[in-house]
């Protein structure tokens, strides 16, 4: 496609996968995957884009989980099978190596909770206790029912109170929006740009964390024909910066890891490796 024009930089990422490895016995402890349960992105002009969660962006961090010696546990709003955006399942995320994808997709494949997640409601009733950390893949799909999910805004806050690693790549980032008192008034303001906005973010829990998030120079490459073929509602570099987080970006296409505090946050597909090693780095110093 030729909206991923990622440049060189993206050839030097290529990751090989195996078969999806079960959890040891000496697990060091469960990590939460949240996923998404939308299939749909509204954008503007009644137009509509078929999203769902990015390939590289779940498989690579949660392999590097599992080999870590975490076991992943996959939740979501429905409890259903998420989606992979079609979009994602490209060489160009994998360094360019055509082989890697077509493993990491045998990998996902492989995953048998992922076609039974438990539902993040399940995970509130039963408490989070027993979780070591979180990790949250992107896609476009959280900006549908993640962002203002309050089951995953319990969840969030559970994990920002104890200090628990959380982590969370490209537009995933945006579900920290959850944690507003009224997430849906948020955004419905972002979107009508009536400059309420400010005003329904006080007591956000990541006021003053630096973070990052799918950048707006990115998310204008999709918006052309070969993407999305139409306009995001808002971007989500506004959206977390007018709820009071500092949003660092980088150059296009190019890894940015964000570490403050507990959560650590990816760009987009490119950040993924070094978002892995970021985020198991920080549970095993934390579990240590």
């Amino acid at each position: 496609m030729n909206i991923f024009k990622l440049g060189a930089a993206v050839l030097a990422l290529a990751t090989t996968f195996a078969l999806p490895v079960s959890a040891s016995a000496q697990s060091k402890g469960k990590v939460l995957v949240v996923m998404s349960s939308a299939h749909e992105l509204d954008l503007r002009d009644g137009k509509k884009y078929a999203t769902g969660y990015y390939l590289n962006e779940f498989v690579v961090p949660y392999r590097k989980l599992v080999e870590a010696g975490y076991e992943p546990v996959i939740a979501n709003p429905n409890g259903d099978m998420p989606v992979m955006d079609a979009n994602s399942n490209n060489k160009l995320f994998f360094g360019g190596d055509d082989k890697a994808r077509a493993d990491a997709l045998t990998y996902s494949k492989g995953i048998q909770q992922l076609k039974h997640p438990k539902t993040l409601a399940s995970v509130v009733a039963e408490g989070t206790n027993g979780y070591v950390g979180l990790f949250i893949p992107g896609g476009h799909a959280p900006m549908v029912d993640l962002q203002k999910d309050k089951n995953l805004g319990k969840i969030l806050t559970s994990f920002h109170e104890s200090g628990r690693p959380t982590g969370i790549i490209c537009h995933g980032p945006i579900v920290l929006l959850s944690t507003l008192q009224d997430p849906d008034a948020f955004v419905a303001s972002l979107i009508a740009n009536d400059g309420k906005a400010n005003s329904l973010s006080k007591g956000w829990p990541y006021a003053g964390y630096h973070l990052t998030v799918f950048s707006t120079g990115e998310e204008q490459q999709l918006e052309g024909p070969n993407g999305l073929g139409g306009n995001v509602q808002f971007y989500p570099v506004n959206a977390l910066a007018e709820a009071g987080a500092h949003v660092e970006s980088v150059a296009n296409w190019h890894s940015n890891v964000v570490v403050d505090r507990e959560l650590i946050t990816g760009q987009q597909p490119m950040s993924a490796p070094e978002f892995g090693d970021v985020l198991v780095a920080k549970l095993n110093a934390r579990t240590h």
